[in-house]
């Protein structure tokens, strides 16, 4: 950890996970024959004529158990999903296990289908899975784009079904010693940010002493729905469902399916939760783990005039590819929340490349001059220099960018690096402001880091977390 005001081993996990026996298995729908995977190809002409209407495949059978794809638009986006066709038919209790993905083909060049992979555990209450946000209309629609040639749209999708005997064997709670989230929807997003931040012993201890009332319900209150989350990752022995968080944050049914930003939910969760610890024995958790002060510095070239003055980052969750370390970084590590800390990655090689770029001396010239008071708008010399860092440091990569040519947002996939360490004290502290507390030893160890796979309309998210900071992500 870098900072001395809190306990390393506070932000770390204690030691490695006891492993526990897992408890019944879920039961899987048996399938009569021996192909578990299958694709299928569904070629819709006259596609422009159905879009304003939800559209069903013909049905198509993989290992005993018939499926059909289903599309429909949903706003600017074209939603893709496969569902258990005959699922009203099926015994009570159905359960069936499926790996597949959804693509919608180009006709020109195979190389830019557009595909996408998931997994889902079908039953009664969820029978179809899939992507509210596939792909833009536009760019399906577009011509030349070989999406929809001659007004036909071809749509495929592979689909493996597996038996209960082929996956039951394995149980992460006894390998690892944790368990994962339920997915209830697109929740993938707020599900790694909640993993990311319960394997903060010292934020999870606090979350437990927030106070609640008696007459509270998890669906209302954002801290007991944590607080419960929480305790079910730490002693349940099954995968924990998020449905009374998703409620205590006012999202409506329809919201679960649709993808959120981690800055977005960062905020609300530590919003909320810096609001309920007031008047609190953790009141100030917050700000203490994730706050950290930088100095913009101002000097004029051509009058005598300088000016400083001292601003705040606040490390707020952010995804989309960024690091975290918790020590955070790429992979989050060690100290982690995001502030609005945000590291170029085009045109750097790593994350030391984009911190030397976020300190470069940048001029205000022309109309773009800075105002020095009585002396009116003068060219100058602006440069950031940081005061401290906060004990938990979580760095938001920005993989996305806007293209003016194209005038369209992109997602910038270059090469990017990010050490096991990151050491802000480099050089002599280069980042640091010459009033900042030299005592302090600003090395972050990379805890965990949060994923965005994918493009700009959708995809998944992944939370890479070495809770022992040992080998084991």
């Amino acid at each position: 950890m870098t900072s001395s005001r809190v306990d390393y081993e506070m932000l770390v996990s204690e030691g490695s996970p006891q492993p526990m026996e897992a408890v019944a298995d879920t039961i899987y729908a048996q399938a009569v024959d021996d192909h578990p995977s299958a694709r299928f190809t569904w070629t819709i002409k006259n596609f422009s004529t159905f879009l304003g209407e939800k559209m069903s495949s013909d049905p198509f059978v993989v290992r005993g158990c018939t499926w059909r794809v289903v599309v429909f638009p949903n706003g600017e986006h074209l939603s893709l999903y496969l569902d258990a066709a005959d699922s009203m038919t099926l015994p009570y209790g159905w359960s069936i296990y499926a790996q597949f993905s959804l693509a919608v083909v180009n006709q020109m060049n195979s190389s830019f289908t557009v595909r996408k992979h998931t997994q889902h555990q079908f039953n009664t209450r969820c029978s179809d899975w899939g992507f509210t946000s596939f792909m833009q209309l536009k760019e399906l629609c577009e011509e030349g784009r070989g999406y929809l040639m001659n007004d036909t749209c071809v749509i495929e999708v592979d689909v493996t079904v597996r038996r209960t005997s082929e996956f039951s064997s394995h149980n992460p709670k006894r390998k690892t010693g944790y368990v994962g989230l339920k997915n209830e929807g697109a929740s993938c997003c707020m599900n790694s940010l909640i993993q990311s931040l319960y394997h903060l012993p010292y934020l999870r201890k606090a979350v437990y002493q927030i106070p609640t009332a008696e007459n509270d319900r998890p669906s209302g209150s954002v801290p007991l729905a944590l607080q419960s989350v929480f305790y079910k990752l730490q002693h349940s022995e099954t995968s924990v469902a998020t449905k009374e968080l998703i409620k205590s944050l006012g999202w409506e049914k329809n919201e679960s399916f649709i993808q959120h930003e981690v800055q977005e939910l960062s905020m609300v969760f530590c919003e909320k939760l810096d609001d309920k610890m007031k008047g609190t024995i953790v009141e100030g958790t917050i700000l203490h783990l994730f706050e950290g002060h930088y100095v913009n510095f101002v000097e004029c070239i051509d009058v005598d005039y300088r000016s400083s003055s001292m601003r705040s980052f606040y490390s707020k969750y952010v995804c989309k590819n960024k690091i975290v370390f918790m020590l955070v970084i790429g992979f989050y590590q060690h100290l982690y929340l995001l502030l609005d800390l945000q590291l170029d990655v085009k045109g750097c090689r790593d994350v030391y490349a984009s911190f030397d770029k976020y300190v470069e001396v940048e001029r205000l010239e022309g109309v773009n001059g800075y105002y020095a008071e009585t002396h009116g708008l003068q060219d100058a010399k602006k440069r950031i220099r940081f005061l401290d860092f906060p004990p938990v440091l979580q760095l938001q990569l920005k993989r996305f960018d806007y293209d003016f040519m194209r005038d369209t947002t992109v997602k910038i996939n270059d090469r990017y690096e990010f050490p096991l360490q990151l050491d802000l004290d480099r050089e002599d502290g280069k980042y640091l402001s010459p009033v900042a507390n030299r005592n302090i030893r600003n090395l972050y160890t990379l805890y965990s880091v949060l994923v965005h796979s994918d493009g700009v309309d959708g995809g998944h998210y992944y939370a890479y977390v070495r809770p022992a900071l040992s080998d084991q992500w």
